[in-house]
């Protein structure tokens, strides 16, 4: 699958795009450069599928590997897998992974951070 097809799936594009239903092309384009530009600009960047729940719709998680990450909505898991695999970055369901321990770390820094100032 191309980037281009993968990154039309994650935006819910189709091939006879409806435009009282697409996403404003400019929040698509928006989403698909901060992806491409967190891993253009991170080392070992690794993507989590994360399932819809009852407050957020499924989305896809790019962690780096100093722990600094990015999370951004897909229309389903499927989509979030292809897109990652189009990135050319691992990816992995948090359901069956859990989220990487990096990524507490960096998370607690922070906040201990934000307390100091």
């Amino acid at each position: 699958m191309s980037l281009r097809s993968a990154m039309d799936r994650l935006l819910g594009r189709s091939a006879t795009p409806d435009p009282t239903t697409a996403p404003a092309r400019g929040s698509r384009e928006a989403t698909v450069g901060h992806l491409q530009e967190f891993v253009r600009t991170r080392v070992g960047v690794e993507a989590y599928v994360e399932p819809p729940n009852a407050q957020t719709p499924t989305t896809v998680l790019l962690v780096a590997t100093s722990g600094e990450w990015t999370r951004r909505r897909v229309p389903d898991e499927r989509a979030g897998f292809e897109v990652a695999r189009s990135l050319g970055i691992p990816v992995y369901n948090v359901r069956f992974t859990g989220y990487p321990q990096r990524m507490r770390d960096w998370n607690s820094a922070q906040r201990a951070k934000q307390r100091r100032r």
